[in-house]
């Protein structure tokens, strides 16, 4: 048996679909079959019980028996002319008394005997039997009386061939096992065929699947028909949009190496440049005036700074969804930017950084929430003249933070947030341009919006909006 689950289970979807087809229908025509043989058979019988009871009422039927048992066959003329049936009287004991035109005995059973012993006149007792030459029919016992003679009680029993019904009903299985062989093969055909039609579909997506496997082609798409609905087509649907996502992942991805390549060479080819610089001077004796060496020195440091920013910067960039999932919490924004606030007056001492803040809680990861308000301080920081002014206010989950520095050209506003884009007017400051695309990342993951605007007078004024509330919410214990 197990054997037999393993090669069915090792068949195509398709063969075991048009096998459990024909399996169905060989039930239901079976079923069919079986229920119409018994109908036909009932049937029959009722017709062949109907004729033996309209010859047991048949007047004279029991008289005439009973007087031509006592005469000699060549006497007596047939009771039922014309017909093949079995005709004899019984009784407790002894042998029948058979019409001596009868074509044979019919072989007495106990049951028949416990209709006389019952002595009660009724419809009589059906049952199949066989004669005294094995020929099957059909007997009627029918109990009639007590003989006068020797005061032992009668019955009358009729007996008609059942050959004919049996060839009947032979016949009829036959025609049902042939039409049943045919329904099943039809039905095999056409699950067979059905389930090719069915699964066609489903052979296009392993063929397309087969293909990302073999060339990494991720721009491959199923058509689908807009009004389908069905399982299929959901599948081939979620098929487009899966490989249309990481096609559009890996794009982000090429992308990713190539402006993080472009990026990280500036640095190292400066970086290179300086220690070779430093390292000739050692390897020819010829040492380096102090003040250059000190100036190499600090660009040194000034790139592995922004070496260390825009790996940092990387790392957060390409974190997945799922790695920051589960340090998701409720957290105070108002004590967020405050933190923040204190790191950015460190970075900007001559400047002047004012706060408005009001309570707001907010469901966010902690670290990089508070990078992003860093990122957003840290630009105000930068674009700010000597002894600026930063005006920072938070109201119903809006922080505002507005410098008045040169501000953003309105043709570079719709760029500011894109990986590593900076300004042509920036890029002799620090910088990965990477700060305000993780902004726009965090704020985003976080359900919330960013924007970046020029200020009226000068200036521009970062708005970030986070949903939440002005009170957090009780623990849950």
């Amino acid at each position: 048996m197990k054997r037999l689950v393993r090669r069915y289970r090792s068949l195509p979807i398709r063969s075991r679909l048009a096998l459990l087809v024909a399996a169905a229908v060989a039930f239901a025509v079976a079923a069919v079959s079986v229920t119409c043989w018994f109908i036909v058979q009932g049937k029959l019988y009722e017709q062949v019980d109907s004729d033996l009871k309209d010859m047991a009422r048949r007047p004279g039927t029991v008289t005439a028996l009973l007087q031509r048992c006592t005469q000699t066959p060549q006497e007596n003329a047939q009771l039922f002319p014309g017909r093949n049936d079995y005709v004899q009287a019984i009784k407790e004991e002894g042998a029948p008394c058979v019409d001596p035109n009868s074509p044979g005995a019919v072989k007495v059973t106990d049951s028949d005997k416990t209709v006389i012993k019952n002595a009660k006149s009724s419809e009589g007792m059906f049952r199949d039997g066989t004669t005294e030459g094995g020929d099957a029919v059909r007997v009627l016992t029918v109990y009639l009386g007590v003989d006068q003679a020797d005061s032992r009680g009668v019955a009358l029993q009729l007996a008609t061939p059942l050959k004919g019904t049996h060839a009947t009903l032979n016949e009829l299985a036959l025609i049902l096992l042939l039409v049943s062989g045919v329904g099943v093969l039809g039905a095999g055909a056409a699950g067979l065929a059905v389930a090719r039609a069915g699964l066609r579909p489903v052979d296009k997506l392993t063929e397309a699947v087969e293909h990302v496997a073999r060339t990494e082609d991720l721009n491959i798409r199923i058509p689908v028909e807009d009004d389908a609905e069905d399982e299929v087509a959901r599948l081939s649907r979620s098929f487009n949009s899966m490989t249309s996502a990481l096609a559009s992942s890996h794009e982000l991805q090429q992308q990713l190496i190539a402006d993080a390549g472009h990026e990280l060479r500036t640095p190292l080819t400066s970086l290179r440049t300086n220690i070779e610089l430093l390292t000739r001077s050692e390897e020819t004796g010829r040492p380096i005036p102090e003040a250059d060496r000190k100036a190499l020195l600090a660009s040194v440091k000034a790139q592995m700074t922004e070496l260390a920013a825009l790996i940092g910067g990387l790392q957060e960039l390409s974190r997945s969804e799922g790695q920051r999932g589960e340090r998701v919490q409720v957290i105070s924004l108002e004590d967020t930017v405050e933190s923040a606030l204190r790191r950015a007056r460190l970075r900007g001492p001559e400047l002047t950084i004012t706060a408005d803040l009001r309570p707001w809680y907010v469901r966010a990861e902690p670290a990089a929430l508070e990078r992003a308000v860093v990122n957003v301080l840290d630009n105000a920081v930068k674009f700010s003249p000597e002894g600026g002014t930063i005006e920072v206010a938070l109201h119903d989950g809006v922080l505002t933070v507005r410098d008045h520095g040169p501000g953003i050209p309105a043709d570079e506003l719709p760029y500011v947030f894109d990986r590593f884009w900076r300004s042509p007017s920036a890029r002799a400051l620090p910088g990965s341009g990477l700060g305000l695309s993780i902004v726009a990342r965090t704020v985003e993951q976080a359900g919330g919006q960013v924007t970046l605007e020029r200020a009226e007078g000068g200036g521009t004024v970062a708005t970030v909006r986070l949903p939440g509330a002005p009170t957090a919410p009780p623990e849950i214990p």
